[in-house]
């Protein structure tokens, strides 16, 4: 069961080397799902010496006014043999066998934190300290509860301590060891105040009573230590501490451990209660409940971490990669997140996405229905036929048949397909151009880089404005080809006057007659609509050709030749992430690592049924 209170102390430990000291945050903490003890009392209520007589060591500061000004975690690690040392969490690499030096380090470490003021932090201090001679535990040491600022201290100081502490210990997670001097009535404890505050009932505070040799005579602390007093869930503990003069002689602590066995053992009023009495019997207390209360969490915490991951990993994955730092990685990430917008806007082109079938519909829709508003037949009226016939024959009426009459009445009437053979590779490009910003908002990696994302549009849509030109000129060609180039089988099919019975002896202007007229008319139009109908099926192909399929060809095929010609330093303004994203990023990938760690430290232990 030993190696419970351990995989805690290594779990603890990637906390504070990964910044997570439970604080809040707007990122997970696993820091608050740990068990632990929280040491609360208030100045110089003994808090120190409970925590040295656990240790067996002197190496905690000392002083007046405030002297733990930020949280201390102590780890306590039994070795079988070898000599005692300590390691700082923040000096991985460095064991201390000098525990007065250990002392030292504390109070530099807390001036790097808080400056060489008398500030308060809630940043921890990792201390791990192992010895033949501790049991397995993990103590924080909070700062002490106090009711007046210092010279030099702020007046808040007291409501800062008091926030902090509370903070520390009104997690469920949390075990309290209430540190409580003997002579001093238990109604004004600091300690049991904020307690009781956090913990009605008692069910996760342990009672520490300190300074029961210094109680006026005729008074003893029997009715307190026999939870009469104040009643917890767990049997209070007296200890007996160092007197100052003791530490002044530095009185050993083997030697301050059996007086203190002598002390209850001796004292007839607390001979019975001896048993349970001292410091060493407080640590192996707390050593054995931790225990038990890291094996009741474990299954919760298990199941903790792996939601926590997938979460983590879940929002990793949403914000995508870091920036590469190089030319050559930053050119290569703008290409792929260019190839997964290239790729969205094809998908709606194809129908895995919606989007395309906007395209059909003009063909099947839109174009048919403008061309039938042309409406011909108005074009082809009896005075439009004789008007532009007449002026076709200029001041030599024909002889034969009225051709240029014919070609000028082809041609008005087939350049007004211009105006719907337009408006179709317009409402192509429209559609297309919809497209674009529709992909551009659904390639995740673009919402990341504001500046790349406008000039992926804007090169998107230069593309598209130069493939409308083209498709607009090639289109319209169509049309003109058509007047241009007559389909001169219609009209040899067409039935002639002689063959009718014509007398070709009639005056040349008896033909303009209204019958003659209207035969030219009819002629026309049959021969204008079946261009229409011709059109209608090219300008589809035209359009498609020149616009759908060179989008899907080569939409960003300018930009990349662009690209290529920047620096890395141009290619790190198109990657202008926010900070806060790349800040969010980072801060999430340390907290995914030390959820990984605790996963993997978890699974690496064998749980005893």
């Amino acid at each position: 069961m030993e190696n419970l209170i351990s995989l805690v102390n290594r779990l603890q430990k990637a906390c504070t080397a990964l910044g997570d000291h439970g604080e809040d945050s707007a990122l997970p903490t696993l820091w608050d799902a740990l068990p632990s003890i929280a040491v609360v009392g208030g100045q110089s209520s003994g808090k120190s010496s409970v925590l040295e007589s656990i240790v067996g060591k002197d190496f905690l500061p000392r002083g007046s006014g405030i002297v733990t000004r930020r949280p201390l975690v102590l780890q306590l690690n039994r070795i079988d043999e070898g000599r005692e040392y300590a390691e700082f969490g923040h000096l991985p690499r460095k064991r201390f066998t000098d525990f007065a030096a250990v002392r030292k380090e504390i109070a530099d470490e807390t001036d790097r934190e808080t400056g060489r003021t008398k500030q308060i932090s809630s940043v921890p201090i990792y201390l791990s300290i192992s010895s033949p001679y501790v049991v397995n535990l993990t103590l924080i040491d909070l700062p002490g509860l106090t009711k007046v600022a210092v010279e030099g201290q702020p007046d808040s100081i007291v409501m800062d301590i008091e926030n902090m502490v509370r903070a520390f210990i009104e997690k469920p997670n949390c075990i309290i060891l209430a540190i409580s001097p003997a002579n001093q009535d238990l109604a004004t404890s600091d300690a049991i105040k904020i307690s009781r505050e956090v913990d009605p009932k008692g069910e996760r505070t342990f009672g520490v009573l300190t300074k029961i040799d210094l109680m006026d005579k005729g008074t003893d602390a029997v009715d307190m230590l026999e939870g009469k007093a104040y009643k917890l869930q767990f049997p209070w503990i007296g200890v007996v501490n160092r007197s100052q003069a003791d530490i002044n002689k530095n009185v050993d602590m083997i030697a301050a451990r059996r007086r203190e066995r002598e002390y209850f053992s001796s004292t007839p009023e607390y001979k019975h209660l001896a048993h349970r009495m001292g410091s060493e019997h407080l640590g192996k207390v707390l050593s054995k409940h931790l225990e038990a209360v890291i094996k009741s969490r474990i299954p919760g915490l298990q199941s903790l971490i792996n939601k926590t991951i997938i979460e983590l990993e879940t929002e990793l994955s949403r914000l995508g990669k870091p920036i590469a730092t190089d030319a050559g990685g930053k050119l290569y990430m703008i290409m792929e997140i260019c190839r997964a917008f290239d790729g969205i806007f094809k998908e709606h082109l194809d129908g895995v996405r919606p989007g395309g079938d906007k395209v059909y519909n003009v063909f099947d829709n839109q174009l048919p229905a403008a061309l039938k508003r042309l409406q011909f037949d108005k074009q082809l009226s009896m005075d439009n036929v004789r008007k532009l016939i007449t002026e076709a024959d200029g001041y030599q009426p024909h002889l034969i048949a009225p051709e240029q009459g014919y070609r000028r009445l082809i041609e008005s009437s087939l350049v007004t397909i211009k105006g719907p053979a337009e408006a179709a590779v317009d409402a192509i490009h429209a559609i297309l151009k919809d497209l674009v910003h529709k992909s551009i908002s659904e390639t995740a990696e673009l919402k990341q880089y504001p500046s790349l994302r406008v000039e992926v549009g804007s090169a998107a849509v230069e593309s598209l404005d130069r493939m409308r030109d083209e498709s607009k000129k090639a289109t319209l060609q169509l049309v003109e080809m058509e007047w241009s180039y007559l389909t001169v089988e219609f009209f040899r099919k067409l039935p002639q006057d002689i063959e009718k019975g014509g007398n070709p002896t009639h005056s040349i202007f008896d033909r303009y007659n209204d019958s003659y007229l209207r035969r030219i008319g009819s002629n026309v139009l049959s021969y204008v609509n079946m261009v229409c109908a011709t059109l209608r099926n090219s300008i589809p192909k035209s359009i498609v050709y020149c616009q759908v399929r060179e989008a899907k060809r080569s939409l960003l095929d300018h930009f990349f030749t662009e690209l290529g010609k920047k620096e890395g330093k141009q290619l790190g303004t198109l990657l202008d992430e926010d900070p806060a994203i790349m800040q969010r990023r980072v801060s999430l990938a340390k907290r995914l690592e030390l959820y990984r760690a605790a996963q993997a430290e978890i699974d690496s232990v064998a749980w005893s049924k």
